[in-house]
């Protein structure tokens, strides 16, 4: 291990990204919170703005990735498709196999400038989750409760609401719905049997309702559907806590560019066409993996600066007050604020690594496990 990577997996070092990210989230929860006054005023100037605020959040950890983890993140596309993206708007289909692999879905949004307006469709108690989730919020990110009779009309008028939206946008899905493993694997296989569908090798079945209302209510707004696949090199198995820890991964990302009106109308139409979209993935991941790349020419976009000039401005703004407190302690403070302050930090340590391990595959949603109801529609 080299003096740098020894560096970036000491403890210290990980409370202060930690407490940078905390105390610089909850500033921006509350600019946004300030934006309020101006959405009966001006829409259009509060949607930009909040993009704005979003990205000062998303970037840290996409700096994480990109500047402190060194990960490397090669795009493998078709160069005609290649110009257009982060100039247009579009729905994003990505598998689900890692605990990262939503990072490396806001790391393609942000090389092509879309990072701060990408749109997810994500579970309803996220809303109320400081930091990631009050920014969804005034994102208008679309949030379900995965109870299909009461999301059709929410997820609907969510939607609807992103049509006139200012700014050019990605919409993320993860059609599986919850995190690959073996036990879902199994399960979702064991419904594909009964449906009388292909079975799939590396991927779930997708849940084809959330993308057909998707389609339904963007035509129009969205031009283009992105099916992108991703793997990593070396059978490697990133987690958050291994980019804290400053190790480096290497991403390989399949893009196609698929017009929207080459997607049904019809629900049952549209369903049928994502099964065979995901069938398709599914070839890519087997050729992944007996030659260890994918289909196309590689065109990989350089990274940008922008994340990691916002991560050290952030990060000079919170450290001088912090550091001028530590030694008014030091010097002035008693031994009880003293262990007080250090109690404080351990705990913030062990607060930051719960939710970090809430990340873990292994603590993953429910959604698609024996105990929790299967519906594959």
């Amino acid at each position: 291990m080299g003096l740098l990577q020894l560096f970036k997996s000491q403890f210290l070092c990980h409370l202060v990204i930690c407490y940078v990210f905390v105390v610089s989230g909850l500033i921006i929860n509350l600019l946004q919170l300030c934006t309020l006054p101006l959405w009966p005023i001006d829409k259009q100037l509060a949607r930009r703005i909040n993009c704005r605020l979003g990205y000062s959040i998303a970037s840290q950890l996409v700096a994480l990735l990109e500047w402190w983890s060194g990960t490397e993140c090669t795009l493998y596309t078709d160069p005609e498709s290649y110009p257009l993206y982060g100039k247009e708007n579009a729905i994003v289909v990505l598998n689900h196999n890692f605990e990262i692999d939503f990072l490396c879905g806001w790391t393609f949004c942000e090389r092509f400038g879309v990072l701060g307006s990408s749109k997810v469709l994500a579970k309803k108690e996220l809303a109320y989750v400081p930091l990631i989730g009050w920014m969804w919020y005034f994102l208008e990110i679309v949030f379900c409760k995965r109870k299909w009779e009461e999301d059709r009309r929410t997820v609907a008028q969510s939607l609807q609401n992103l049509r006139d939206y200012p700014e050019n946008y990605w919409f993320l899905l993860h059609c599986e719905g919850t995190r690959f493993t073996e036990e879902k694997h199994q399960i979702s296989m064991q419904v594909a049997e009964s449906k009388g569908l292909p079975k799939l090798k590396y991927h779930l079945l997708p849940r084809t309702k959330g993308f057909c209302i998707t389609v339904q209510n963007l035509r129009g707004a969205v031009t283009a559907v992105y099916d992108s696949t991703l793997n990593f090199r070396n059978n490697e198995t990133p987690t958050l806590l291994g980019l804290l820890n400053g190790k480096k991964y290497h991403a390989d990302l399949y893009v196609r560019r698929i017009p929207l009106e080459s997607v049904p109308e019809d629900e049952e139409e549209c369903a049928a066409w994502l099964h065979r979209l995901y069938q398709e993935k599914d070839q890519f991941q087997e050729q992944y993996s007996q030659t260890g790349r994918f289909p196309g020419p590689i065109v990989s976009p350089s990274r940008r600066p922008w994340t990691l000039l916002n991560w050290l401005f952030w990060t000079c703004v919170l450290l001088y007050p912090l550091v001028g407190l530590l030694v008014q302690l030091v010097s002035t403070g008693s031994s009880t604020t003293i262990l007080s302050t250090v109690a404080l930090c351990v705990a913030a340590s062990v607060g930051v690594r719960w939710m970090i391990g809430q990340t873990e595959i292994k603590k993953g949603s429910s959604y698609g496990n024996k105990n929790a109801p299967v519906n594959n529609n």
